[in-house]
């Protein structure tokens, strides 16, 4: 399964911008990684997992702007339709795989 986080958030002060920047930051350091600009994704085994992931991001939600966590299934991920672009070097890497070894 796969938790898909979207998000939408304001950078035009200061403290905005830093508060993005957290925010980014926070998802980087939980294993999320970039599918496309302000939207990462993470692999967990099940939906009770990911709401431990669920719980700490809600820590780190700012007073404005919208964030949204979607939780899809390895089939559905697998199957996303590409129109436009290529998959990233990392996707053709991993694709599903759940464990890399190095």
């Amino acid at each position: 399964m796969r938790i898909l986080c979207m998000f939408d958030l304001p950078m035009e002060t200061k403290k905005e911008q830093r508060q993005y920047r957290m925010f980014r930051k926070e998802l980087l350091s939980n294993g999320f990684v970039m599918l496309q600009y302000s939207i990462y994704y993470r692999a967990v085994p099940n939906r009770s997992a990911g709401k431990k992931f669920e719980t700490i991001l809600k820590r780190m939600v700012p007073p404005v702007g919208e964030i949204r966590l979607l939780y899809v299934s390895e089939k559905q991920f697998e199957e996303m339709e590409l129109l436009v672009g290529q998959r990233s070097h990392q996707e053709e890497v991993i694709g599903n795989n759940k464990m890399v070894v190095i």
